[in-house]
Protein backbone atom coordinates (compact mmCIF):
# COMPACT_ATOMS: atom_id res chain seq x y z
CA UNK A 1 0.00 0.00 0.00
CA UNK A 2 1.37 3.16 -1.03
CA UNK A 3 1.29 6.69 0.68
CA UNK A 4 -0.71 7.97 -2.60
CA UNK A 5 -3.34 5.45 -2.32
CA UNK A 6 -3.99 6.11 1.32
CA UNK A 7 -4.32 9.69 0.67
CA UNK A 8 -7.07 9.49 -1.27
CA UNK A 9 -9.02 7.56 1.19
CA UNK A 10 -12.10 9.02 3.07
CA UNK A 11 -11.89 9.26 7.25
CA UNK A 12 -13.41 7.20 9.60
CA UNK A 13 -14.82 9.93 12.27
CA UNK A 14 -15.81 8.48 15.99
CA UNK A 15 -18.42 10.91 16.94
CA UNK A 16 -19.62 11.11 20.58
CA UNK A 17 -23.71 12.00 21.41
CA UNK A 18 -25.08 13.14 24.12
CA UNK A 19 -25.94 10.84 26.90
CA UNK A 20 -29.20 12.62 27.68
CA UNK A 21 -29.02 16.40 27.41
CA UNK A 22 -29.25 17.25 23.62
CA UNK A 23 -27.23 20.22 24.03
CA UNK A 24 -24.54 17.96 25.43
CA UNK A 25 -22.65 17.94 21.77
CA UNK A 26 -19.60 19.78 20.51
CA UNK A 27 -19.50 22.13 17.56
CA UNK A 28 -17.38 20.07 15.82
CA UNK A 29 -19.38 16.77 16.28
CA UNK A 30 -22.58 19.05 14.28
CA UNK A 31 -20.38 19.97 11.84
CA UNK A 32 -18.76 16.59 11.00
CA UNK A 33 -22.32 15.00 11.28
CA UNK A 34 -23.70 17.91 8.46
CA UNK A 35 -20.35 17.45 6.32
CA UNK A 36 -19.44 13.52 6.25
CA UNK A 37 -21.16 11.31 3.44
CA UNK A 38 -22.72 9.08 5.45
CA UNK A 39 -23.17 8.10 9.30
CA UNK A 40 -23.49 4.84 10.60
CA UNK A 41 -26.00 4.63 13.50
CA UNK A 42 -26.78 1.94 15.93
CA UNK A 43 -30.73 2.76 15.88
CA UNK A 44 -31.44 5.13 13.38
CA UNK A 45 -35.02 5.60 14.98
CA UNK A 46 -32.87 7.00 17.91
CA UNK A 47 -30.55 8.92 16.49
CA UNK A 48 -33.02 10.67 13.85
CA UNK A 49 -34.63 12.68 17.00
CA UNK A 50 -30.57 14.25 17.91
CA UNK A 51 -30.38 14.85 13.47
CA UNK A 52 -33.67 16.71 12.89
CA UNK A 53 -32.98 18.47 16.74
CA UNK A 54 -30.03 20.07 14.60
CA UNK A 55 -31.22 20.22 11.18
CA UNK A 56 -28.44 17.55 10.04
CA UNK A 57 -30.03 15.50 7.05
CA UNK A 58 -27.25 13.45 6.28
CA UNK A 59 -27.97 9.90 4.96
CA UNK A 60 -27.66 7.21 7.88
CA UNK A 61 -27.70 3.54 7.59
CA UNK A 62 -27.83 1.31 10.84
CA UNK A 63 -24.16 -0.36 11.97
CA UNK A 64 -25.20 -2.40 15.29
CA UNK A 65 -23.71 -5.82 16.83
CA UNK A 66 -26.02 -8.13 15.07
CA UNK A 67 -25.02 -6.65 11.13
CA UNK A 68 -21.51 -5.08 12.11
CA UNK A 69 -19.64 -8.61 11.17
CA UNK A 70 -21.34 -8.43 7.93
CA UNK A 71 -21.35 -5.03 7.34
CA UNK A 72 -17.84 -3.75 8.02
CA UNK A 73 -15.97 -4.92 4.69
CA UNK A 74 -18.41 -2.89 2.56
CA UNK A 75 -17.81 0.10 5.30
CA UNK A 76 -13.48 -0.18 4.65
CA UNK A 77 -14.18 -0.27 0.56
CA UNK A 78 -16.42 2.80 0.67
CA UNK A 79 -14.01 4.48 2.51
CA UNK A 80 -10.95 3.45 0.51
CA UNK A 81 -13.28 4.61 -2.10
CA UNK A 82 -12.98 8.25 -0.72
CA UNK A 83 -16.01 8.61 1.35
CA UNK A 84 -16.46 9.93 4.78
CA UNK A 85 -18.04 8.57 7.41
CA UNK A 86 -19.05 9.12 10.50
CA UNK A 87 -19.88 6.64 13.54
CA UNK A 88 -22.47 7.22 16.22
CA UNK A 89 -23.96 5.21 19.20
CA UNK A 90 -27.73 5.56 20.76
CA UNK A 91 -25.66 7.66 23.55
CA UNK A 92 -22.05 8.19 24.02
CA UNK A 93 -18.93 7.15 22.86
CA UNK A 94 -19.09 4.19 20.13
CA UNK A 95 -17.32 1.63 21.03
CA UNK A 96 -17.69 2.31 24.58
CA UNK A 97 -19.92 -0.76 25.72
CA UNK A 98 -21.30 -0.23 22.06
CA UNK A 99 -20.30 -1.40 18.81
CA UNK A 100 -17.64 0.25 16.87
CA UNK A 101 -14.25 -1.50 17.93
CA UNK A 102 -14.19 -3.81 15.16
CA UNK A 103 -14.76 -1.20 12.36
CA UNK A 104 -12.06 0.66 13.76
CA UNK A 105 -9.76 -1.90 13.91
CA UNK A 106 -10.60 -3.03 10.16
CA UNK A 107 -9.98 0.30 9.23
CA UNK A 108 -6.82 0.62 11.07
CA UNK A 109 -5.54 -2.59 9.57
CA UNK A 110 -6.69 -0.88 6.37
CA UNK A 111 -4.57 2.42 6.65
CA UNK A 112 -7.93 4.34 7.15
CA UNK A 113 -7.28 7.50 9.22
CA UNK A 114 -9.47 7.88 11.94
CA UNK A 115 -10.14 11.01 13.97
CA UNK A 116 -12.10 10.06 17.30
CA UNK A 117 -13.76 13.58 18.90
CA UNK A 118 -14.12 13.93 22.46
CA UNK A 119 -17.14 14.20 24.14
CA UNK A 120 -19.92 12.71 26.21
CA UNK A 121 -19.61 9.14 27.84
CA UNK A 122 -21.20 8.41 31.06
CA UNK A 123 -18.43 6.69 33.36
CA UNK A 124 -16.64 10.14 33.70
CA UNK A 125 -19.24 12.13 35.32
CA UNK A 126 -20.11 9.15 37.20
CA UNK A 127 -16.78 8.64 38.48
CA UNK A 128 -16.40 12.38 39.04
CA UNK A 129 -19.69 12.51 41.55
CA UNK A 130 -18.90 9.33 43.30
CA UNK A 131 -16.41 11.40 45.52
CA UNK A 132 -14.66 7.96 45.55
CA UNK A 133 -10.89 8.24 44.93
CA UNK A 134 -10.57 8.90 40.72
CA UNK A 135 -6.66 8.96 40.19
CA UNK A 136 -6.70 5.66 39.37
CA UNK A 137 -9.50 3.75 38.19
CA UNK A 138 -10.40 0.69 36.36
CA UNK A 139 -13.50 0.65 33.91
CA UNK A 140 -15.24 -2.70 33.60
CA UNK A 141 -18.35 -1.59 31.81
CA UNK A 142 -20.79 -4.25 32.07
CA UNK A 143 -20.02 -7.72 33.38
CA UNK A 144 -21.16 -11.01 31.69
CA UNK A 145 -24.62 -11.58 32.51
CA UNK A 146 -23.72 -15.66 33.22
CA UNK A 147 -21.05 -17.49 32.24
CA UNK A 148 -17.54 -15.87 33.50
CA UNK A 149 -19.54 -13.31 35.92
CA UNK A 150 -18.39 -15.28 39.11
CA UNK A 151 -15.15 -15.35 37.78
CA UNK A 152 -14.52 -12.10 36.80
CA UNK A 153 -15.85 -10.82 40.26
CA UNK A 154 -13.68 -13.24 42.43
CA UNK A 155 -10.68 -11.28 40.06
CA UNK A 156 -11.87 -8.16 40.84
CA UNK A 157 -12.02 -8.51 44.72
CA UNK A 158 -8.44 -7.56 45.22
CA UNK A 159 -7.97 -4.54 43.49
CA UNK A 160 -7.11 -1.56 44.66
CA UNK A 161 -8.60 0.97 42.31
CA UNK A 162 -12.15 2.36 42.01
CA UNK A 163 -14.01 0.01 39.58
CA UNK A 164 -16.63 1.58 37.23
CA UNK A 165 -19.62 -0.42 36.08
CA UNK A 166 -22.14 -0.49 34.03
CA UNK A 167 -25.74 -1.97 34.70
CA UNK A 168 -29.18 -1.97 33.51
CA UNK A 169 -31.98 -0.85 36.26
CA UNK A 170 -33.21 -4.61 36.27
CA UNK A 171 -30.16 -6.13 37.27
CA UNK A 172 -29.16 -3.12 39.56
CA UNK A 173 -30.27 -5.00 43.01
CA UNK A 174 -28.66 -8.26 42.19
CA UNK A 175 -25.64 -6.49 40.56
CA UNK A 176 -25.40 -4.43 44.03
CA UNK A 177 -26.31 -8.03 46.38
CA UNK A 178 -23.35 -9.83 44.38
CA UNK A 179 -20.80 -6.61 45.01
CA UNK A 180 -21.40 -7.09 48.88
CA UNK A 181 -21.02 -10.92 48.64
CA UNK A 182 -17.43 -10.21 46.97
CA UNK A 183 -16.47 -6.82 48.30
CA UNK A 184 -17.89 -6.87 51.41
CA UNK A 185 -21.09 -4.64 52.35
CA UNK A 186 -19.36 -2.47 54.19
CA UNK A 187 -17.79 -1.33 50.35
CA UNK A 188 -18.03 2.21 49.75
CA UNK A 189 -19.67 2.99 46.16
CA UNK A 190 -22.38 5.52 44.58
CA UNK A 191 -24.82 4.46 41.63
CA UNK A 192 -25.85 7.22 39.14
CA UNK A 193 -28.63 6.94 36.85
CA UNK A 194 -30.10 9.29 33.75
CA UNK A 195 -26.87 11.14 33.94
CA UNK A 196 -27.59 14.60 31.93
CA UNK A 197 -31.56 14.28 31.98
CA UNK A 198 -34.10 15.69 34.05
CA UNK A 199 -34.27 12.47 36.66
CA UNK A 200 -30.92 12.38 37.03
CA UNK A 201 -29.77 10.97 40.50
CA UNK A 202 -26.50 9.87 42.61
CA UNK A 203 -27.11 7.83 45.48
CA UNK A 204 -23.89 6.96 47.49
CA UNK A 205 -23.11 5.05 50.77
CA UNK A 206 -21.87 1.59 51.35
CA UNK A 207 -23.07 -1.30 49.40
CA UNK A 208 -25.58 -2.78 51.98
CA UNK A 209 -27.03 1.05 52.06
CA UNK A 210 -27.78 1.10 48.88
CA UNK A 211 -29.08 -2.30 48.90
CA UNK A 212 -31.99 -0.81 51.10
CA UNK A 213 -32.02 1.66 49.23
CA UNK A 214 -32.98 0.34 45.87
CA UNK A 215 -34.77 -2.86 48.39
CA UNK A 216 -37.44 0.38 49.15
CA UNK A 217 -36.96 2.51 45.28
CA UNK A 218 -37.32 0.46 42.32
CA UNK A 219 -34.50 1.73 39.87
CA UNK A 220 -35.29 3.27 36.85
CA UNK A 221 -32.45 4.66 34.01
CA UNK A 222 -29.58 2.96 32.58
CA UNK A 223 -26.92 3.38 35.80
CA UNK A 224 -23.27 3.54 36.20
CA UNK A 225 -21.96 1.79 39.49
CA UNK A 226 -19.13 3.14 40.73
CA UNK A 227 -17.14 0.69 43.87
CA UNK A 228 -13.89 1.72 45.82
CA UNK A 229 -10.92 -0.41 45.57
CA UNK A 230 -9.76 -2.90 48.21
CA UNK A 231 -8.60 -0.47 50.78
CA UNK A 232 -7.23 -3.16 53.01
CA UNK A 233 -5.15 -4.76 50.86
CA UNK A 234 -3.70 -1.39 49.67
CA UNK A 235 -3.34 -0.79 53.10
CA UNK A 236 -1.32 -3.99 53.81
CA UNK A 237 1.12 -3.86 50.65
CA UNK A 238 1.90 0.08 52.20
CA UNK A 239 3.18 -2.02 55.12
CA UNK A 240 5.19 -4.28 53.43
Amino acid sequence: MTQDETDSYGILYVVPTPIGNLEDITYRAIKVLNEVDVILAEDTRTSGFLLKHYDITTKMISHHKFNEHKSIQHIVERIEAGANVALISDAGTPAISDPGFLLVRACIEAGIRIECLPGATAFVPALVMSGLPNDRFCFEGFLPAKKGRQTRLKELQNEQRTMVFYESPYRVLKTLIQFADYFGADRMAATSREISKIYEDTQRGTLSQLINHFTETVPRGEFVIVVSGNELKKNNKKTD
